[in-house]
């Protein structure tokens, strides 16, 4: 069907608030994906989705294939875990993620002969991508293979997707909304997949679509894409698929923010997109989905963007899950003497991390080396009590009223301005004249809530 403007969506592309941050993507928007070679190691943390872990199910020194189960979830709301490689397990041991969590990971030693390459990126995104959904798959059985393939939310959120896809006859799917945003600056995977594999994004959309029983599927794609929606909308053709642009604006790519966008619903707080009738799925996550389902494949690869001022050669990677973030960034040239920074995922809501020997997990979208220049800010002053914060808050609440709660441990009045509602953008702290840590302060206040809670 093409491209739908947004005349034809009860929304207006856009939402209240929010903010316009340098996008940064010059550094690899243009750079196409290359496959990364086999790394050295592989380490695969057994808790890589909101929910609970896996149990590990081999030991040291067995032998393991590529696509081989080596976790099991515990729970509904969990995920599964694949090795990427075949080789050995060198051990079960602790290992530390950028976000500083301590978990148990399986460490895998690739051994032996590997898809390389173009074979590789064939196995993947490549290949023919059948759009006809038969008749006699289920929409349970859809669920039933994309929750045994591990797929999580890959825009980082890395919610086992499978919750979100299956048959719900309490909650009614009017809408299938594939979120190809990417609004974070810097990160351009996305946009890479959109461009070099729209076919397996489009197949996967029209099987999670089948899953949901969605009326309707669309594929949401910020304006600053003008390629992609391109290639989207000539891809879509014939298609129940429709493709919007929508207005470039952080965070743009919140699924609240963008229901409210295109379809001018608004998501109660503490409610979720299924309350209004919608699923939303990230198209890296929708291309995992085709995969699992069409060839029967786990996830075990993802797209990345290493990037910024502070490396040698920006690239967007196919690369293994579990491949260390030393790795990853010595393919890419290694850091320029001038980085003082690495950031795992985007820079409004990355970690930074120093451990070379942390792996890209399901939700790592990007790496970052920035600069002095990049990071330069003053010292930290009182509250000025300028209302900035409040002005760009995308769910209208006070943060720094709810810095100053987490700060003083109240957690009457931090849940009285419904902390737990803040998904930690960053807005507010990336304006704020006083240049106080106000994410930082609201992240330590929802840990006290949710502290509290399990008293």
């Amino acid at each position: 069907m093409g491209l739908f403007k947004l005349k034809d969506f009860p929304g207006r592309g856009s939402f209240a608030n929010g903010i316009h941050p340098p996008e940064n993507k010059e550094y690899s928007a243009d750079l196409p994906v290359e496959v990364m070679p086999t790394p050295e190691k592989i380490v695969l943390p057994l808790l890589q989705n909101i929910g609970a872990p896996c149990e590990p199910l081999v030991k040291a020194n067995q032998e393991v294939a590529a696509g081989e189960l080596v976790g099991k979830g515990k729970g509904y709301v969990s995920a599964a875990l694949h090795s990427p490689v075949t080789g050995k397990v060198q051990k079960i041991g602790m290992m530390t993620l950028p976000n500083g969590r301590h978990l148990q990971a399986v460490f895998i030693k690739p051994e032996g002969e590997q898809l390389e390459g173009k074979a590789l990126w064939d196995d993947v995104y490549g290949g023919d991508w059948p759009r006809d959904c038969p008749a006699v798959i289920h929409a349970q059985q859809i669920a039933d293979e994309i929750q045994a393939a591990g797929i999580v939310g890959l825009g980082g959120a890395a919610f086992p997707t499978h919750v979100k896809l299956a048959p719900d006859d309490k909650k009614m799917i009017d809408t299938l909304m594939i979120n190809g945003c990417e609004c974070e600056p810097y990160l351009t995977a996305d946009y890479r997949l959109m461009v070099e594999a729209p076919d397996a994004i489009i197949s996967g959309a029209l099987f999670a679509g089948r899953a949901t029983q969605a009326q309707e599927i669309v594929i949401c794609v910020e304006d600053n894409k003008p390629k992609a929606i391109e290639i989207l909308k000539e891809r879509t053709k014939k298609t129940v698929i429709k493709v919007v642009s929508v207005k470039t604006k952080y965070p743009q790519g919140s699924e609240k923010h963008l229901i409210k966008a295109v379809l001018d619903l608004e998501v109660p707080i503490g409610g979720l997109p299924s309350d209004v009738g919608v699923s939303m799925s990230n198209v890296a996550t929708i291309a995992a989905v085709g995969r699992a389902v069409i060839r029967g494949k786990p996830l075990t690869h993802r797209i990345i963007t290493v990037t910024g001022a502070g490396v040698h050669s920006p690239k967007n990677l196919l690369v293994p899950i579990g491949v260390t973030m030393g790795e990853a960034i010595a393919y890419c040239g290694g850091l320029k003497k001038e980085a003082v920074r690495l950031v795992a995922g985007g820079p409004m809501m990355g970690f930074a991390f120093s451990d070379m020997d942390a792996p890209v997990t399901k939700g790592t979208n990007g790496i970052i080396a920035m600069t002095d220049d990049d990071i330069r800010r003053e010292n930290e002053t009182n509250c000025v009590r300028c209302g900035r914060c409040v002005d760009v808050c995308p769910m209208r609440l006070v943060p720094t009223k709810l810095a100053l709660a987490a700060k003083y441990k109240n957690l009457p009045v931090a849940q009285r301005y419904n902390m737990m509602a803040c998904f930690e953008c960053g807005c507010c702290t990336y304006v704020c004249p006083a240049h106080i840590r106000l994410v930082q302060l609201i992240r330590s206040g929802k840990a006290l809530i949710i502290a509290s809670q399990k008293k």
